[in-house]
C-alpha cells in the first residue's frame, strides 16, 4: 500500500517521502452551494491551493508511539485530565491497545498532531488542502466516492455494528470502531479513509461560512499563516498547562492560542452517513482529544 513521492529542491537533493501522494496545484470549488446548518460548509467558492504531497492514510497508533517514545514529555504522568482521559490513560504506559498497531491513532490534541507532524517535518493540512484532496478530483460530488450513501464497503461509519441511536442503516462496514488504515478503496488521488474512521484535524482556525466568490489562493481560516502556525503553535507546554489547571500561566493567557476552536474534517467511525460529506465541517478547542479523531500530515512540494 505504499507509494512514493519525490520533491525537487533547489539544491537538486532528491527527498523521498515514502507513504505520501501529490496533490496537484490548481483551482477546485470549495463548499456548496445550498446552506446547510447542519453541516455549517462553506458556500461555494473558487480556491486554488499550491501542489501539496499528503500521507495517504491517517497516522497509525505504531506510528505515534514512536513519537511518544522519542518524545516522552507527551506522555507525562499525574496531570489533571479534563480534555484528554482517554489520551493519557492510553499512552500513560507507552502504548495502544493491542492488535490496533495499523489502525489511527486517536485521543489525540491538535498540539499533539502538530508536535507530531513538525517531528517529521511535515504539518497539519489546511482546511482548503484537506478538502481538495477529499474530492480527489471530482467536483460538486457529496463523498470522495460519489454521490451514493454509504454501503459498508467505501468507509467506516456508524453502521449496524454501532451502539448509538442515529446508526439507522442496515449496512456492514465490517468493523464496530476504527479499522485498519487503508481497509476501504482509495479516492482519485489515492487517498484512503478521506470520509470516516476517524476526523482529521487541520491547521485552520475554525470561523463560519466563506461567502465570496472571489478567488482565493492557499487560505487559511483565522489570522495565523502557515509559517506562524507551524512555528509558534506546537509547545507542549501550551497543552500541558491547560491540563495540569495552572490557569495563569504565560501559555494560557495566550487566548488566541488556547482558546481558539480548530476544524475537523472527514468523519469518523461514529458519525451518521450525512456527516461524512465532504463538505461537512467540525470544531473544537486544540486541547481537546475524542475517541473518534486523529490527523494526517502533509508537505509542501517546494521547498
Amino acid at each position: 500500500m505504499t507509494h512514493t513521492a519525490k520533491i525537487d529542491l533547489e539544491n537538486d537533493d532528491e527527498v523521498v517521502l515514502d507513504g505520501m501522494v501529490l496533490i496537484p496545484a490548481g483551482e477546485f470549488q470549495m463548499g456548496s452551494p445550498d446552506p446547510d446548518p447542519e453541516c455549517r460548509q462553506h458556500l461555494v467558492h473558487t480556491v486554488y491551493t499550491d501542489a501539496f504531497y499528503m500521507d495517504i492514510h491517517e497516522v497509525t497508533n505504531a506510528e505515534f508511539k514512536a513519537f511518544v517514545e522519542a518524545n516522552p514529555e507527551w506522555r507525562k504522568e499525574n496531570i489533571y485530565q479534563g480534555y484528554a482521559e482517554g489520551y493519557l490513560t492510553i499512552w500513560r504506559d507507552n502504548n495502544y491497545p493491542e492488535g490496533d498497531a495499523d489502525h489511527p491513532v486517536t485521543f489525540v490534541s491538535w498540539y499533539a498532531a502538530m508536535a507530531y507532524a513538525k517531528w517529521v517535518g511535515k504539518r497539519l493540512p489546511t482546511e482548503a488542502e484537506w478538502e481538495k484532496a477529499a474530492r480527489g478530483g471530482l467536483e460538486s460530488k457529496q463523498f470522495p466516492w460519489g454521490d451514493t450513501l454509504p454501503d459498508g464497503t467505501q468507509c467506516n461509519f456508524a453502521d449496524k455494528n454501532t451502539d448509538f441511536k442515529w446508526s439507522n442503516m442496515d449496512v456492514d462496514d465490517g468493523y464496530k470502531r476504527t479499522a485498519p488504515v487503508g481497509s476501504y478503496p482509495a479516492n482519485g488521488y489515492g487517498l484512503y479513509d478521506m470520509a470516516g474512521n476517524v476526523w482529521e484535524w487541520c491547521l485552520d482556525a475554525f470561523h463560519y461560512q466563506t461567502n465570496s466568490n472571489a478567488l482565493r489562493r492557499n487560505p487559511i481560516g483565522g489570522r495565523d499563516s502557515i509559517t506562524d502556525l507551524v512555528e509558534n503553535h506546537m509547545d507542549v507546554d501550551i497543552e500541558r498547562v491547560m491540563r495540569d489547571g495552572t490557569w495563569n500561566a504565560d501559555a494560557v493567557l495566550d487566548a488566541d492560542a488556547v482558546l481558539t476552536e480548530r476544524v475537523l474534517r472527514g468523519g469518523g467511525w461514529s458519525c451518521n452517513a450525512s456527516t461524512l460529506r465532504i463538505i461537512f465541517r467540525d470544531n473544537y478547542p486544540p486541547v481537546n482529544t475524542e475517541n473518534c479523531s486523529g490527523f494526517r500530515c502533509v508537505k509542501d512540494a517546494t521547498a
